[in-house]
């Protein structure tokens, strides 16, 4: 058990709480929202609420790591974050090339490793060799997986599974009665996290809540916690406050637990 103190969002009341070590979420997913709020807030262009945003990344990849989380999924820019202005796209498709330029030897430090999950293959050549090193950089690191879901899309995600299926039931090496969820997950983008693909917890920030499209198929049996927290103001006790609220859960993925079987 370690202690952290946070403050109530509704009274202002100061708390202490205690984490319970050997229930930290192994694999927790964010969608971090918030950051053009955030800037608009401040009366600053929307481009400054992600660069700030940028530096919550890197607190909070080193505050799981540190804290023991396995894989933490962040969901950077998706399928459909293309319909945003041209000026703001572009901004966010140079992040990975400044994000992964400064962080990388941190990265290193802390023994964390980079993935990145999505259509990478359309993104711009600067942000496709950025992501390619730092995943080359990092490969040797044994600790947390730090992956990025970037130019990703979970419908998108299972259409392209479906396809791979359905192109080995025509060739004939695949009988369809064998697809099972198995198989599926065999064809998803998460498929080499192993044991660690289904996020155990999944976060939104910025009072949100809904998926907007992220991992519907591994989220199935996740927890599910909302933060009123702009990204940009998200921070390590945020974080500790989401996993405590975590560990106040009974998981029972579709079962009964011994109370509620009495």
């Amino acid at each position: 058990m370690f202690s952290f103190f946070s403050k109530d969002q509704t009274t202002g009341e100061v708390a202490e709480h205690q984490l319970d070590e050997a229930n930290i979420p192994a694999h927790i997913a964010i969608i971090m929202d918030g950051n053009g709020r955030w800037a608009q807030q401040r009366h600053l262009p929307r481009i400054a609420g992600h660069k700030q945003g940028m530096n919550t990344v890197k607190t909070v990849a080193k505050a799981a790591s540190h804290l023991g989380v396995k894989v933490l999924t962040l969901y950077a820019f998706s399928t459909e974050n293309w319909k945003r202005p041209n000026a703001e796209v572009n901004y966010l498709m140079k992040l990975p090339v400044d994000f992964f330029g400064t962080f990388v030897p941190d990265l290193i430090k802390n023994n964390i490793r980079v993935k990145v999950m999505g259509y990478t293959d359309q993104l711009p050549a600067a942000t496709q060799k950025a992501v390619a090193d730092a995943i080359a950089d990092t490969r040797h690191c044994t600790g947390m997986v730090l992956n990025f879901a970037l130019n990703y899309g979970g419908r998108a995600e299972l259409v392209t599974a479906v396809q791979h299926v359905a192109q080995q039931v025509q060739s004939g090496q695949l009988d369809p009665a064998e697809i099972d969820e198995t198989m599926l997950d065999r064809q998803l983008m998460t498929a080499d996290l192993g044991e660690l693909r289904d996020p155990d917890l999944l976060i939104r920030t910025s009072g949100e809540k809904r998926l907007s499209n992220f991992m519907l198929w591994q989220v199935a049996y996740s927890e599910f916690v909302f933060m009123q927290e702009h990204w940009p103001d998200f921070d390590q006790t945020a974080l500790e406050t989401a996993i405590y609220e975590y560990q106040q859960r009974h998981r029972r993925y579709g079962g009964l637990t011994p109370d509620t079987e009495k």
